[in-house]
C-alpha cells in the first residue's frame, strides 16, 4: 500500500497565516511532491460543532471561506480529495465501535482534551455553580476518538500535526493497536509529520501573543486585502527596548523577526533588501543598533505581499463560481465515502457483525436448526 495522508481544518472562520505557514503551505509542497498516493483534506464541520452547538450557521456558512482558502493557496482537486466531514457518516460508525477500546480516564489524561477544555472555558463538575462556564459536551470530550476514525477510515499512514496535536495521534495509535489486538490485523498505524521550521508549529498572532484567534483580534488572513496587510505589519508588536535606531535590539520575542523567521528567503533578500545577503545578518544589524523597526516591517510587507497576492488572485477566480467550488466539494466528498465504506466494511468483517455477508454463519445456524 502507498503512503497516504489526512489532514484537515475546523470550519470556525477563514483561514489565517498561522494556518498557512502550520499545514497549508505544506499540503501544498506534498500535493505536488509524488511522495504521496492519496491526500484526503478534511473540512471538519461535525468536529467543530462539538464546541459550537449553539451557533451551527457558524459552521455551515465558513465551509465555503475554508474551501476558498484551500483552493487559493493552490490544492488542487485533481491531486488532493477535499471533502466535508458531515458527508461522510461512516466516520460516526466507526467511531461508536472505537469508543468500547478507550476509557473514561484515558481520556481524561489526553493532554490535548485537557488543554482545549481550559481553552474554551469548559467545566469538568456537571453541578458548576460558576454560570459563566459550561459542562463539557460529550462529543468535544470524545474528540480523540472521533479523530482515530477520521484517520483510520482513510488507512492514513501520515498525519501532519503541530506539537500540540501529537498526544491526539499517539492515542489514534493506541487505538489500532487495541483493534488490532482484539480483532486481528485490520487497521493502519499512522506517524506524525511534523513542521519543519519550529516556528512554524505556532506561529504568533501579530500582536506579540501565544497563538493567531480570531478572538483576539490578532491575524492575518490568507484573504486580507493588501491595505489590511500593510496596517496589520505596521501594527506588530517589535521590542519594546528598542525606542531608537541607534539602540541595540532584541529579535527574540520580536514578532517582525518571528515572521521573518517563518517566512523569508534568500530570495526575498535579493529582491526586497539587498543590502542584506539573509536573514542572520540583518539580525546581527539589529542587534547591534542601527537598523530601525520601520525598514524590518516594510521588509515583511514586501514578503508578505509576495506570497499571498497570487492566493487573493485566485480566490477572486473561485468566487466568480461558487457552484463549482461546491461541486469540487460533493465529488471530494463521494470519494471520501467510498472509501471510508471500504474499510468499514473490513472493521465490521473483522469483528464479526456482518451477520448478512457471513455465509458460514449462516450455514452453520441452518445446520444446527435441521438437524
Amino acid at each position: 500500500m502507498g503512503k497516504i495522508i489526512l489532514t484537515g481544518d475546523r470550519p470556525t472562520g477563514k483561514l489565517h497565516l498561522g494556518h498557512y505557514v502550520g499545514s497549508l503551505r505544506r499540503r501544498v509542497e506534498l500535493q505536488n511532491s509524488g511522495e504521496f498516493e492519496k491526500i484526503f483534506i478534511m473540512i471538519a464541520d461535525a468536529q467543530a460543532l462539538t464546541d459550537n452547538a449553539d451557533n451551527p450557521e457558524k459552521i455551515r456558512q465558513n465551509i465555503i471561506e475554508v474551501a476558498l482558502d484551500y483552493l487559493s493557496a493552490g490544492l488542487d482537486p485533481e491531486k488532493v480529495t477535499i471533502f466535508i466531514q458531515s458527508q461522510v457518516p461512516e466516520l460516526c460508525e466507526l467511531a461508536f465501535y472505537y469508543m468500547n477500546l478507550v476509557t473514561v480516564q484515558r481520556l481524561q489524561r489526553n493532554p490535548t482534551v485537557k488543554q482545549e477544555i481550559q481553552l474554551r472555558g469548559f467545566s469538568d463538575c456537571e453541578d458548576d455553580e460558576v454560570q459563566s462556564r459550561k459542562g463539557i459536551p460529550v462529543g468535544f470530550f470524545t474528540y480523540p476518538i472521533s479523530q482515530a476514525s477520521d484517520i483510520t477510515a482513510f488507512r492514513a499512514t501520515t498525519v501532519p500535526v503541530g506539537v500540540d496535536q501529537a498526544p491526539m495521534i499517539e492515542q489514534t495509535r493506541e487505538i489500532v493497536h487495541k483493534f488490532n489486538s482484539v480483532y486481528g490485523e485490520t487497521l493502519v498505524t499512522p506517524e506524525m509529520l511534523l513542521p519543519e521550521n519550529a516556528v512554524c508549529c505556532r506561529l504568533p498572532g501579530t500582536d506579540g501573543k501565544a497563538k493567531m484567534s480570531k478572538s483576539l483580534g490578532n491575524c492575518i488572513y490568507l484573504s486580507d486585502t493588501s491595505k489590511e496587510i500593510k496596517k496589520k505589519v505596521n501594527s506588530m508588536f517589535t521590542d519594546p527596548q528598542h525606542l531608537q535606531i541607534t539602540d541595540p535590539g532584541h529579535v527574540e520575542g520580536n514578532v517582525v523577526f518571528t515572521y521573518l523567521d517563518a517566512f523569508s528567503t534568500e530570495e526575498h533578500f535579493a529582491r526586497f533588501l539587498p543590502e542584506y545577503a539573509n536573514l542572520d545578518e540583518m539580525k546581527d544589524h539589529y542587534r547591534r543598533g542601527g537598523l530601525g523597526d520601520g525598514t524590518c516591517k516594510k521588509f515583511l510587507y514586501s514578503i508578505m505581499e509576495d506570497i499571498l497576492q497570487p492566493i487573493r488572485e485566485r480566490r477572486a477566480q473561485y468566487q466568480k463560481n461558487i457552484p463549482l467550488v461546491y461541486e469540487i466539494l460533493r465529488k471530494g466528498s463521494e470519494t471520501a465515502r467510498a472509501e471510508a465504506a471500504r474499510t468499514l466494511a473490513d472493521v465490521r468483517k473483522a469483528m464479526r457483525i456482518d451477520y448478512f455477508d457471513d455465509a458460514d454463519l449462516i450455514a452453520e445456524h441452518t445446520r444446527k436448526y435441521q438437524d
